[in-house]
């Protein structure tokens, strides 16, 4: 089968992320079919980048054939990033002769975390007689409109809910990363059996591969810790203000004095500094921050953690649930998770792989921190065990990557 899957934002283990189309588009590949990717040379996940002196150049990573489309770097989310959207858009449909012609896919994937990459997937699909898939990230316009407070009369909110709308009715299969959202699809045009629910998950032979070891400064600061007997509660990830980790700074200084519970966050972000002014305001010696590291680095970092903690803000958007790549490395390295959460779904509780509790309440981090220090170390282990299998079972890039190709068989 051939295979067009185009993500504006697709990434690559040489690029950085995002990682899950790499990760479906490989196990494809593996299955001996042919991927071809199309993505934008400019991504602000990326941690690099590649340099294109034309506007368009091919590349194969692991038997994938990537096509870099030129665009114009941006940052934030003002008018550099929708003049980026729609060259990129542009870039796909000067390459659509390319797919007419001389490759004619089967399947077509848009797959852009924003929906007019519909617009030329439809498009393609339709020349070619190839199955249209709609892959639905999050709920734009929705995301921008509840979180972001853009106004629903926005002549650009409007265009976005205009091609959802048309995603919807034009794919012949929703694949949806979303657990909670078919209700919400089938009120903008779905028809509920188009509605797949295909999460993220994890490369499992990359967990079983060595890890990269941990720089010395981390390496260091851990050692001290276990020296002095720390319950060291670890995180690792951005420090944004999404991650809520203001609320768990303050359940830290709710902590006694012999509590034993130290925690370490291991991350950078744009609220690093407000966060460290934070710890420092409230005196708290329980908390270290150390600099981001490695993909690769991680679980030799989360192995050194005694239990692991992961938080969310009360956003409305969350009753469509949640699919956190961090939660899945988490539960890969065998650790009990500490989620404050309010969502659609909880993959903590359903594992039964820790302790949840609400999202944004310190008191409750705090008491929720306390127990599993108190527990015994089987204890902790069995959680970590649950979490594990649980992964293994349900999110599983091989397993994940099979369920798509039914999907998209129809």
């Amino acid at each position: 089968m051939k295979i067009l899957y185009i993500n504006h934002y697709a990434g690559s283990p040489r690029h950085g992320m995002e990682f899950r189309p790499y990760y479906l588009a490989r196990e494809w590949v593996k299955a001996g079919h042919e991927v071809h990717m199309l993505a934008a040379d400019y991504s602000h996940l990326r941690q690099h980048n590649p340099q294109l002196s034309s506007n368009y150049a091919d590349q194969d990573i692991d038997g994938i054939r990537y096509t870099w489309c030129k665009t114009p770097r941006y940052e934030g989310n003002g008018l550099k990033r929708v003049i980026n959207i729609f060259r990129f858009l542009g870039r796909v449909m000067g390459l659509s002769g390319r797919y007419l012609k001389q490759w004619r896919p089967d399947v077509v994937i848009a797959s852009s975390t924003y929906p007019l990459d519909t617009v030329p997937a439809a498009f393609i699909a339709g020349k070619t007689g190839a199955r249209l898939v709609y892959e639905v990230h999050d709920l734009w316009p929705l995301t921008p409109v509840e979180v972001g407070g853009m106004s629903p009369k926005h002549p650009f909110i409007r265009l976005l809910q205009w091609a959802e709308d048309f995603g919807y009715r034009k794919a012949d299969t929703v694949v949806s990363m979303l657990p909670c959202a078919k209700d919400y699809m089938t009120e903008h045009g779905m028809a509920p059996e188009k509605y797949v629910v295909i999460p993220n998950g994890v490369d499992v032979a990359e967990w079983q591969g060595a890890s990269e070891p941990l720089p010395a400064e981390h390496r260091m600061r851990l050692a001290e810790l276990k020296a002095d007997k720390r319950f060291i509660v670890g995180y690792a990830g951005g420090h944004g203000l999404a991650n809520a980790l203001d609320f768990l700074l303050q359940a830290a200084s709710q902590l006694p004095q012999d509590s034993g519970v130290h925690l370490v966050l291991v991350g950078d972000g744009p609220d690093k500094a407000a966060l460290v002014s934070q710890a420092q305001a409230l005196g708290l010696n329980n908390v270290s921050f150390l600099p981001s590291i490695p993909k690769r680095a991680v679980p030799a970092f989360l192995a050194e953690c005694d239990a692991l903690y992961i938080g969310w803000r009360k956003l409305p958007i969350y009753r469509f649930g949640i699919n956190p790549n961090k939660l899945f490395d988490y539960l890969m390295a065998g650790k009990p998770v500490l989620h404050s959460v309010e969502a659609g779904n909880d993959m903590v509780l359903d594992a039964g792989a820790g302790i949840s509790v609400a999202a944004e309440d310190p008191a409750a981090i705090a008491d929720a921190l306390q127990r599993l220090a108190a527990l015994t170390p089987n204890q902790r282990g069995r959680m970590g065990a649950a979490g594990k299998a649980y992964v293994l079972a349900k999110h599983d890039y091989a397993v994940l990557a099979k369920r798509f190709l039914q999907a998209m068989e129809g």
